[in-house]
């Protein structure tokens, strides 16, 4: 995983950070609004803000299985190699790097649909009135 990559994952992370509060404080305050008789445009708010968690966690779950398939493809080539080389096994820091990128890939591709889902949720909410 390049530089570029850490600091991309770094940034999107941020952003979640920052967009998940702002999404759960709208959708529990709406909550807290619509009472026991909640509206037609609440409910549907409501079975919106289900559907999209479940799909972007499966999609998530999707990415991430995927990923480490290909790093562990990846990482038995690489021993696959290794004991091939005449030069003699690879050194601890290679393991190590290579170890740390295929890590870091799952953890990006797996946070990529929940970023999506939760950055653009913030942004259509923040333009939401509650009531």
């Amino acid at each position: 995983m390049s530089k570029r990559q850490h600091i991309a994952l770094a940034q999107r992370s941020a952003e979640l950070a920052f967009a998940v509060p702002q999404v759960m404080a709208h959708r529990i305050a709406r909550m807290a609004l619509a009472g026991a008789a909640p509206s037609e445009r609440d409910r549907r708010e409501f079975t919106r803000m289900s559907a999209e968690k479940t799909a972007a966690f499966q999609q998530s779950w999707a990415a991430m299985a995927t990923q480490a398939w290909r790093a562990q493809q990846a990482f038995a080539l690489f021993w696959w190699r290794a004991c091939l080389s005449p030069w003699g096994p690879p050194s601890a820091q290679a393991i190590g790097t290579q170890l740390q990128s295929a890590a870091l890939g799952v953890i990006g591709h797996g946070l990529a649909p929940v970023h999506r889902t939760a950055v653009a949720n913030a942004k259509r909410l923040s333009r939401t009135r509650l009531r």
